[in-house]
């Protein structure tokens, strides 16, 4: 027990990520959280603390997980590393080989690496769906079947917010003959222990964290490409309705398999996950040199082609890697961060998982999660 609001427990030599973590609660807002770091394998930092729900006081428990938004690209991204090094799945080979569908309108050429690089022209589409086309999965996987790319692809990048999900999530499914929820289950969550779901269980429902709209400013409006983007041609308003709830609190939505945007986890189960991809946890690691090599080699940077002005993103294969506006531990670190403020990464020179999970949505000036950073890079550095 560290103090009366902020729980857990923090190795000797990581006291400075405790110190913000409680700070983010007493000057930036923070209402529920959780922070976990892993090193080398093993835990030092596990700390949770505030209120899960504010409606009803219910407190943040060490087990209490929150929907992590487009943190849920990065387990995807893992995913189909493994695929990869299982010699199941080729990266560079088009996406006809596993999806034969998907060559319609132009799209024959596309790569894999398209879909996980944001450089398929594919974040929006045209066809307006209901949310209940969305949660069904079908709908959207014959539209994007459909579609023309937005852009001649390979030539530019534009962040795939939502329709991510289901590029990577389809060629998964065709692979593995299992929705990517489900793989993940199987393959990772369920060998690793973690607490994390693409696709909750009706059993967990009553403990996920009851998510609050962004605080403050919410920047440059984007035009209207991206916001068709992000809400999926309307089917729900993102992430908060006119009257301040956030669409991801729906049960339906948390039940369902939105790859690219909707896995509910714990800051420890990202952590872990994210270790496990840099050095061994329980005797195994996920990811090869080789994978994180490639995986944090830049392939798309600088002005989208839709959306918000370049603030200096970089990404590599289906993750966010370190930079300017999320600047991680150093450049080995990928992972990937999520609307609101939430972060989870993994740094092979380190051998760091770390996770960070909130249900106070920041806005653009959000600083808790990159100070937390800080103070990890700062207790490493001894």
């Amino acid at each position: 027990m560290i103090d009366t609001q902020i729980r857990g427990d923090v190795d000797e030599g990581f006291g400075r990520v405790a110190d913000v973590f409680r700070d983010n609660f007493t000057h930036r807002r923070e209402v529920g959280a959780a922070v976990a770091v892993y090193l080398r394998g093993s835990k030092v930092v596990d700390l949770h603390g505030g209120l899960a729900d504010s409606r009803s006081g219910r407190p943040w428990t060490a087990d209490t997980p929150a929907v992590v938004f487009s943190c849920t690209k990065g387990i995807m991204a893992i995913c189909a590393y493994l695929l990869v090094q299982q010699g199941r799945l080729d990266l560079d080979a088009p996406v006809t080989r596993y999806w034969p569908e998907f060559g319609q309108n132009g799209k024959a050429e596309i790569p894999v690496r398209w879909l996980l690089t944001h450089q398929s022209g594919l974040p929006a589409l045209d066809e307006p769906f209901t949310r209940e086309e969305v949660l069904a999965w079908d709908p959207v996987i014959r539209a994007i079947e459909a579609q023309a790319p937005l852009w001649q692809p390979g030539t530019a990048h534009s962040y795939h917010a939502i329709t991510y999900g289901w590029l990577i999530g389809e060629v998964i499914r065709r692979i593995t003959g299992e929705m990517p929820g489900a793989y993940f289950s199987r393959t990772l969550g369920e060998p690793l222990g973690l607490r994390t779901w693409i696709g909750l269980p009706a059993a967990e429902r009553d403990a996920v964290a009851w998510m609050l709209a962004p605080l403050g400013d919410p920047g440059p409006a984007d035009d209207p490409v991206a916001e068709r983007g992000i809400t999926m041609g309307g089917a729900f308003a993102f992430p908060a309705d006119e009257d301040g709830l956030v669409s991801f609190n729906d049960p339906a939505i948390q039940a369902a398999q939105i790859p690219g945007a909707g896995a509910v986890s714990t800051a420890e189960s990202m952590a872990r996950l994210y270790a496990a991809c840099v050095s061994e946890v329980d005797g195994a690691r996920l990811l090869t040199p080789g994978s994180v090599d490639d995986a944090v080699t830049v392939r798309a940077s600088g002005q989208q082609v839709y959306g918000h002005p370049d603030a200096g993103h970089r990404w590599g294969t289906g993750f966010l890697v370190h930079s300017a506006p999320r600047p991680m531990l150093g450049e080995r670190s990928f992972g990937h961060d999520g609307a609101g403020g939430h972060l989870a990464f993994g740094d092979d020179t380190h051998q760091v998982g770390f996770g960070y999970v909130v249900n106070q949505m920041g806005g653009v000036d959000d600083e808790r999660a990159e100070l937390l950073c800080t103070a990890v890079r700062d207790c490493l550095a001894g």
